[in-house]
C-alpha cells in the first residue's frame, strides 16, 4: 500500500510540474507557438551595465539575483567569481595565464 502512495504522490508532481511548464511556454509564446520571449542578445545587452559589449561576471550574477533572488545559485557563482579573478589555482602555470 505505501508504494502504490508513493507512485500516487510521484505521478501528481510529475502533472503538476508538467502543467507550470506549459504555463511559462504559454507566456512566452504567440498564439501560433513562436517564441517571444527575450534573446540570448537581449539579456546579454541587458546584463551589460557598463555597455562594454559583453557581460562580465559580476553583471551576470547581479542579473540572476534580481531576476531569482540574492542567493539564486550562490555556490555556483561564488566559484565563477574566483575563477574570473584568477584565484582558483594557486600553480605556477595558471598564474602565468591570468597575470
Amino acid at each position: 500500500m505505501k508504494i502504490v502512495l508513493q507512485v500516487g504522490l510521484l505521478v501528481c508532481l510529475v502533472f503538476a510540474s508538467m502543467a507550470q511548464a506549459e504555463d511559462v511556454l504559454g507566456y512566452l509564446t504567440d498564439k501560433d507557438g513562436k517564441y517571444t520571449g527575450p534573446s540570448v542578445e537581449q539579456n546579454v545587452q541587458t546584463m551589460d551595465t557598463d555597455k562594454n559589449g559583453f557581460a562580465d561576471v559580476d553583471e551576470v550574477r547581479a542579473f540572476l539575483q534580481l531576476k531569482h533572488g540574492k542567493d539564486y545559485q550562490k555556490n555556483v557563482l561564488d566559484k565563477w567569481l574566483v575563477a574570473s579573478k584568477g584565484k582558483s589555482c594557486g600553480t605556477n602555470f595558471a598564474k602565468d595565464l591570468s597575470n
